[in-house]
């Protein structure tokens, strides 16, 4: 068990991943009844450990049984979990939920020093943007040969387009 592993109390530990277990019955939607009895180990786990969970953005869930049909079951059971030395270490870290593209389970990412701040937005494409239905269709449209100019200049307005 994780719990044995750590030998001295001031050790900085950061776990991210699945604990299989819903925390609270908010963070489950559909399938089987919470179950406060995990919960408790869980917590248990948590506080026998020293462990804290570090906060999460970007999507309430984590796990999904993908179902389109029939009842959807969503689970928060993904999270992040730091000891107390390493929470005072990174105060500012946070947790950020992507799309789940090629698992059941949403990925999270870790920023230790909160959002960057920048002189201006630069564009990223979020691969959960494929989800949409809408989102093909999008990138489709702007790039119709609608547009006159040199080769370079109809790529940058392309680009500025499929930004909008």
């Amino acid at each position: 068990m994780l719990s044995c592993l750590r030998n001295n109390p001031s050790d900085k530990w950061c776990i991210l991943g699945d604990t299989n277990i819903v925390a609270g019955p908010e963070d489950k939607l559909g399938g089987s009844p919470f179950d406060l009895g995990k919960a408790r180990v869980f917590f248990k786990f948590m506080e026998s450990s020293s462990l804290v969970e570090i906060p999460i953005k970007g999507g309430t869930f984590t796990w999904s049984n993908q179902r389109k049909e029939g009842e959807p079951i969503l689970e928060k059971l993904d999270r992040v979990l730091a000891s107390l030395e390493w929470s005072f270490s990174f105060p500012k870290a946070f947790g950020v939920v992507d799309a789940a593209i090629a698992s059941d389970h949403s990925p999270i990412f870790l920023l230790l020093q909160g959002s960057p701040k920048r002189a201006r937005y630069d564009f990223k494409f979020e691969s959960k943007w494929l989800l949409e239905d809408e989102c093909s269709k999008k990138v489709s449209d702007s790039w119709k040969p609608s547009l006159q100019g040199p080769t370079h200049s109809i790529f940058g307005k392309k680009l500025r387009k499929n930004k909008k």
